[in-house]
């Protein structure tokens, strides 16, 4: 269990993130709904340790991990996908998956299911990353997440400028991951309908604060779409 407890995060004067909390269980979808700027990436970043929090506590699998580096909380089995994928262009796809073995159990390989899960990253092994497409790229930079073998993963906006066809696969991924693996997710999303349809529960943000949260059927739909239309 992941439990975020009244965070708060600075970027210099301005205060990114006002009394956040947010959990996220094995076995289930977190997914955190909200416009452009409103703090859900700096969520992620934070809860990854890419950025320090102000107050507050992180809390993973009953540990503090409020002040672990991220190597630290990667190796504690927490994976991260951020926007925009930053997979090594120059690498080929085996070696951008091995990238992530250095937070993975000691003497662990790529992980098979991964190409289970994305067959086309089996196809083009040998490919640098750059030369995939976006949404090869996509399922490439879950993968290698994958690699290092999490128990949470963070997803920031997977089916930003993604073909349809590719969202689907990543829908299937999730659903799989969380349902048939018992692995918590947390998934960032702009788009209501992709999260509503996996999500177990939502939290959405707005001005750097959590406006409403709830179990994902139980929320005022007509709510939820004002607070992302604001």
């Amino acid at each position: 269990m992941l439990t975020v407890s009244a965070i708060d995060l600075s970027s210099g004067a301005s205060l990114c993130l006002r009394g956040v909390s947010l959990e996220a269980a094995p076995g289930k979808v977190t997914a955190v709904l909200g416009r452009n700027g409103v703090g859900k990436s700096s969520l992620l970043r934070a809860i990854m340790g890419l950025e320090k929090v102000r107050v507050g506590t992180i809390t993973w699998e009953g540990r503090d991990v409020t002040r672990l580096a991220p190597a630290e909380r990667a190796r504690a089995g927490i994976g991260y996908v951020p926007q925009g994928r930053e997979i090594f262009p120059f690498l080929t796809v085996q070696e951008n998956l091995e990238t992530a073995l250095a937070a993975a159990p000691r003497g662990s390989g790529v992980d098979s299911e991964v190409f289970d899960l994305f067959p086309i990253l089996r196809q083009f092994l040998r490919r640098r990353g750059g030369d995939l497409s976006g949404g090869q790229q996509q399922q490439l930079a879950i993968g290698r997440a994958l690699c290092a073998r999490p128990r949470l993963l963070i997803l920031d906006e997977p089916t930003e400028g993604i073909q349809p066809s590719v969202i689907k696969d990543i829908a299937r991924v999730i659903r799989h991951l969380a349902k048939d693996r018992g692995m918590a997710v947390i998934l960032v999303e702009q788009y209501y309908d992709f999260a509503r349809e996996l999500a177990d529960s939502i939290a959405v943000m707005v001005r750097g604060e959590v406006a409403l949260a709830g179990a994902a059927g139980t929320l005022d739909e007509g709510a939820v779409r004002k607070l992302l239309t604001v």
